[in-house]
């Protein structure tokens, strides 16, 4: 392997030395106000990864801008679910004239005030109903149900950089398109996926234990494109790579839009 492909393959250290230089002091500040955190690994963990996102997140935004437009604001209808909202970056993407209400699924609760505070300059509000909090996860989708009223109760499906970490994804992308997508809804993602190279996919199961650590369970290896696709029943499928990226990367992109059959 030449020299620049190995640097390559060791760049995302960059990223994590970033990563624990911003979120573990204030982590072990916490911690030491409250000890009891270490009771706590999930809460440990949101309190980390908040501080890491309100590094990484205004970044990661503007990198992915153009690839969030094209598939997100031409498309994006009625109710909208955002799976792993975050601080609410894809706001901006939407088309308000096309969109009803925005659901923002955010599991880590420490993120949710950023949500408002987004949400409300694009005049999305709790108060008039056309915005949404839920703090569960993408797998819990018994309780999206209950919070927005019965059965595929969402138009569109939008996850941006989550599906790389939620909990069992197979089966969740599963629940989320038979039990939240109404049919004729739309899934619209944009993701970091599995390098079909396998000798990148090599080093994308190598550094996914301590790149999921680091940033919230998300995994390089995933090819979440792939099970998307399979779990079928669509009318249209459509999956794409980002302009100009190599498909040596470690960080492989796909964006795709898929319609369920009605």
């Amino acid at each position: 392997m030449s020299l620049p492909r190995l640097l390559q393959r060791f760049s995302l250290l960059v990223d994590l030395s970033y990563a624990f230089k911003v979120a573990f002091l204030p982590t072990i500040k916490r911690i030491f106000h409250e000890p009891s955190l270490l009771l706590h690994p999930r809460t440990l963990s949101y309190i980390f990864m908040s501080h890491v996102w309100s590094f990484f997140g205004p970044c990661v935004d503007e990198n992915s801008a153009a690839e969030k437009a094209k598939v997100i604001t031409p498309y994006a209808q009625g109710v909208v679910l955002d799976v792993g909202a975050g601080h609410g970056h894809n706001i901006k993407y939407l088309d308000r004239a096309r969109v009803t209400k925005y659901v923002a699924l955010e599991p880590n609760v420490l993120m949710h005030p950023n949500i408002r505070r987004t949400a409300d300059a694009a005049g999305l509000n709790e108060a008039d109903g056309n915005l949404v909090i839920l703090a569960c996860g993408a797998e819990d989708t018994t309780s999206i149900m209950t919070f927005l009223g019965g059965y595929q109760p969402v138009d569109t499906v939008v996850s941006t950089l989550t599906l790389c970490s939620v909990p069992e994804p197979q089966r969740t992308i599963k629940s989320l398109v038979s039990d939240v997508l109404k049919p004729g809804g739309e899934l619209l993602f944009f993701e970091h996926v599995q390098n079909s190279c396998p000798h990148i996919a090599r080093w994308q199961r190598f550094w996914s234990p301590l790149w999921s650590r680091t940033f919230g369970g998300c995994r390089l290896d995933r090819p979440t494109h792939v099970w998307v696709q399979e779990v079928g029943g669509w009318e249209k499928e459509e999956v794409w790579a980002s302009d100009g990226e190599s498909e040596e990367h470690l960080f492989l992109h796909r964006s795709g839009r898929f319609v369920k059959s009605a």
